[in-house]
C-alpha cells in the first residue's frame, strides 16, 4: 500500500512569494533613501528563498527542477553582491531552463527519464489504473515510444525557454550589479517573464500533456475522467 500523496503546492502563494512580493519590493527598497541596492535586494530574494524551505518542509518533496530553480536565486544574489558583470545574469537567465532541457533529453534512455516526472506521474494521471490497462492490451511499447515524443517536445520548450530567458535579460538589464537600477531592472525582468517566457513555454507543454493524454486514451481505451488522478479519484467517491 503506498503512502500518503504529498499535498498539493499553492500556485498563487507560489506566485505571489516568487514573483509579486520580490518584483514590488526590489523596485521600493533598493533606492538610495530607503534600505539601497544591496539590502533591498537581500530582503527580495528572502521570499523565494523562505517559501522553497517552508514549502520542502510541509510537503516533503523537492524534484530536479525545483532545486534548480532554489540554486538560481541563490546564484542571482550571490552575483549582485560581488557585482558580477551583467553578461553573467543573463548567461545564469538561460542556464536554469537548458539545464532542464538538456537533462530532459540525457534521462530518455534511463529507468526514470525526467519526462515521467514531469508529465507521467501520480501527482496528475491514475498511473497504477493506466498501467493495468496498458498490460492487459499489450500496449506498453507504443506508450513508451509516445513519452519519448512527449520528451524531445519538452525539451524543446525549455529550450525556446532559455533563448528568450537571455534575450530577455539582454535588453532589460542594462545597468551594473550592486545598483538600485539594477535591482529596479531585476524587478521588471521578474514581471515581463510571466507573459514573455512562462505562457509560450506552458502552452507548449500543455499542448504536449494533451497529445500525451490523447495517445494514452487510444492505447488503455480509458476516458481522460478514468486518466487524470483527481477527476478518478473523486469518480470513486
Amino acid at each position: 500500500m503506498s503512502g500518503p500523496r504529498p499535498s498539493r503546492e499553492n500556485l498563487l502563494l507560489n506566485l505571489v512569494c516568487n514573483v509579486a512580493l520580490p518584483s514590488i519590493l526590489l523596485s521600493t527598497l533598493s533606492k538610495p533613501e530607503r534600505l539601497g541596492p544591496v539590502w533591498g535586494l537581500l530582503i527580495a530574494l528572502a521570499f523565494p528563498i523562505g517559501y522553497g524551505i517552508a514549502d520542502f518542509v510541509r510537503r516533503r518533496q523537492a524534484n530536479f527542477i525545483s532545486i534548480i530553480g532554489f540554486l538560481s536565486i541563490l546564484l542571482t544574489g550571490i552575483f549582485a553582491l560581488i557585482r558580477l558583470d551583467r553578461f553573467w545574469f543573463a548567461v545564469k537567465e538561460a542556464s536554469l531552463p537548458a539545464i532542464i532541457g538538456v537533462s530532459v533529453l540525457a534521462s530518455m534512455r534511463s529507468k526514470v527519464p525526467l519526462v515521467r516526472q514531469l508529465l507521467y506521474n501520480d501527482q496528475v494521471i491514475d498511473v497504477e489504473q493506466v498501467e493495468a490497462a496498458l498490460a492487459a492490451r499489450g500496449t506498453r511499447e507504443p506508450l513508451d515510444r509516445a513519452l519519448r515524443r512527449a520528451g524531445f517536445w519538452l525539451a524543446g520548450s525549455f529550450a525556446l525557454s532559455a533563448a528568450l530567458n537571455f534575450a530577455l535579460a539582454r535588453h532589460l538589464i542594462r545597468s551594473d550589479s550592486g545598483t538600485s537600477a539594477f535591482n529596479e531592472e531585476l524587478a521588471q525582468m521578474n514581471l515581463w517573464s510571466w507573459p514573455v517566457i512562462v505562457v509560450p513555454s506552458v502552452a507548449i507543454t500543455m499542448f504536449t500533456l494533451w497529445r500525451l493524454v490523447r495517445a494514452i486514451t487510444d492505447l488503455t481505451g480509458l476516458s481522460q475522467d478514468a486518466i487524470f488522478r483527481q477527476k478518478s479519484t473523486e469518480a470513486q467517491r
